[in-house]
């Protein structure tokens, strides 16, 4: 699998570890929605990305749309509770989040999705996570996104003003209160030159 990732240059540790969560920024969005912001979270973030991309299972989907059946705009792995995680510094993510949130959350984080958008023409679609108990409850859903960033679009789901974070080189995250139901989020295309970002999404048990 070929990759071209131009590292940050803010981010030339060869050690991978993460950073406190004090420094978490939290923006309230509306309609009991908030997303929580911390840029470089985790340091080390380009090493990481380059064993992921190698050792991940990476599994190419493809999707019924209308009468066709497509390809799927960018790799996917899935990793449930009892799965070990393809490097200890996610696990080491799962629970530092699951610690942090513990008292609004009141449950931890289990499985991680990882999603691989190769260059600027993988994407997804506007969508909120409403798949199981996030159609009906309060919920959250932490993104570490480690390589080159890409915009994730947040926007209400009856029409408003978007909102726009850059997330890449070890940023973190968290759409939290009512974001998968009043809000939604997509990864558009990108016609700029745009390397390759994995992101990596923990999530509490029943919420796809």
């Amino acid at each position: 699998m070929s990759m071209h990732l131009q590292g940050s240059l803010f981010d030339q540790a060869e050690d991978v570890r993460l950073g406190p969560l004090r420094g978490v920024r939290r923006t309230e969005l509306g309609d009991g929605a908030w997303i929580d912001l911390l840029p470089g979270w985790l340091s080390g973030a380009d090493a990481l990305f380059v064993r992921l991309a190698a050792e991940v299972p990476w599994q190419a989907e493809r999707r019924q749309m209308y009468e066709h059946v497509v390809d799927v705009p960018r790799l996917l792995a899935f990793y449930r509770s009892d799965d070990a995680l393809p490097h200890p510094v996610l696990e080491e993510a799962r629970d530092a989040l699951s610690a942090h949130y513990a008292a609004e959350l009141g449950e931890p984080f289990t499985t991680a999705g990882l999603c691989y958008y190769r260059d600027g023409r993988d994407s997804v679609a506007w969508h909120g996570d409403r798949i199981g108990r996030g159609s009906r409850e309060d919920t959250m859903v932490a993104i570490l996104s480690v390589g080159a960033p890409r915009d994730l679009l947040l926007r209400p789901r009856g029409g408003g003003g978007t909102v726009r974070r850059p997330l890449g080189h070890g940023d973190l995250i968290v759409m939290g209160g009512s974001c998968q139901r009043t809000w939604e989020h997509a990864i558009p295309k990108s016609t700029r030159a745009a390397g390759p970002r994995i992101s990596i999404q923990f999530r509490p048990q029943g919420v796809r």
